[in-house]
């Protein structure tokens, strides 16, 4: 195992034993994603050794404390007419929708324009009732949707890219028959994306997947 790094989503196992295509492995993300991590997370952190942490005086606390009050007080000065709610609703309708269990390129490119749309709205319009000062739900959400709204966008644009059914991400253009179509000639690796800095299109790094010891096959329910 690595310390610190925890497997999420439809990699996990945990609720269904092996996981199964469509519903059950988006249900798994979903849960693991917003109710399990931040908790599995924070009880993580709190039994790291203090001494494994960087000062309080160093150079990179002082970057990060500055980073975070800046988007905090962004944040809070925005005073719109909009709850931090109703665009997590609507984000979250326009996924489930769009980038849901059946995605397809119409779909996904429509949800890749509104998507920006709706998070210039966000920092435009969003209330956030409160200050930074004391314990605020209001604030703590909205940051959270502010990182769903980039999350999402990136979702998208992953599954757009991949062009074939697999696990929890089915393309409505690639199937045979109704079962999911696999191409594991073009497919057949792992994406990480990394960030390219604000306003640039992420970079999209692949590893390729070697299986040693099983013979990659199509699953079929038939």
């Amino acid at each position: 195992t690595i310390p610190g790094l925890f497997c999420l989503g439809e990699a996990n196992f945990s609720d269904h034993g092996a996981n199964r295509l469509g519903a059950s492995a988006l249900m798994q993300g979903l849960a693991d994603g917003y109710f399990i991590i931040s908790y599995t997370l924070g009880n993580y952190l709190a039994g790291v050794a203090s001494s494994s942490l960087a000062s309080t005086t160093s150079a990179a606390f002082s970057t990060t404390v500055t980073e975070v009050t800046a988007r905090l007080e962004r944040l809070i000065n925005v005073r719109g007419t909009r709850s931090v709610d109703s665009f997590h609703k609507e984000l979250g309708a326009l996924m489930w929708e769009h980038c849901g269990m059946a995605r397809s390129r119409a779909s996904l490119t429509e949800a890749l324009a509104r998507i920006p749309a709706l998070r210039d709205e966000f920092w435009r319009d969003v209330s956030v009732i409160g200050g930074a000062e004391s314990f605020n739900q209001t604030l703590e959400k909205a940051g959270r949707v502010a990182d769903f709204l980039e999350f999402a966008e990136l979702m998208c644009q992953d599954a757009l890219v991949r062009e074939e059914s697999c696990g929890g991400h089915f393309r409505v253009e690639h199937q045979v028959d109704g079962e999911a179509q696999r191409d594991d000639e073009k497919f057949c690796h792992v994406a990480v994306w990394e960030h390219a800095g604000d306003g640039r299109a992420p970079i999209r790094n692949l590893e390729p997947l070697a299986f040693d010891n099983v013979k990659l096959a199509t699953r079929s329910y038939k």
